[in-house]
């Protein structure tokens, strides 16, 4: 069942293909990206198995702090984060918060609504670009 609040949709490409589409997009828009954590990598080092599984968290401040001047909880859902993983049956996923969804978790008002709208076409579109043959 999907949780609530996330966007997943199916990757024609690796998992490390697509967060370096991620990344590329993200940098070509002029984002910033804060980092990159490779799970699988980080389990084997302690001796567990995790399928294929990259998180890239990325943003701007123009973005994300009219949320947090809106309400600065806002701040533990940025900036937005993308996780590749694949499943148990190869297939890669691509999964982000729903930047709508940020709204109603955090009570945001109506001067948010143009920053959370840019926000999710952004997301929309970057998940586009990263998940295509």
């Amino acid at each position: 069942m999907e949780a609530a609040g996330l966007v997943t949709i199916r990757s024609q490409v690796s998992v490390s293909e697509t967060i370096d589409r991620i990344v590329a997009g993200a940098t070509r828009r002029g984002l910033i990206v804060f980092a990159r954590i490779d799970h699988a990598d980080g389990a084997g080092k302690v001796g567990m198995r995790l399928r294929p599984t990259e998180l890239v968290i990325f943003g701007h401040p123009r973005g994300g702090t009219p949320l947090m001047i809106d309400r600065q909880t806002a701040g533990i859902d940025l900036p937005v984060k993308a996780l590749a993983w694949q499943d148990a049956e190869g297939k890669v996923w691509l999964t982000y918060n729903d930047a709508r969804w940020l709204m109603e978790r955090h009570g945001l008002g109506p001067q948010s609504v143009d920053a959370v709208d840019a926000i999710a076409a952004g997301l929309s579109l970057l998940a586009e670009e990263a998940t295509a043959p």
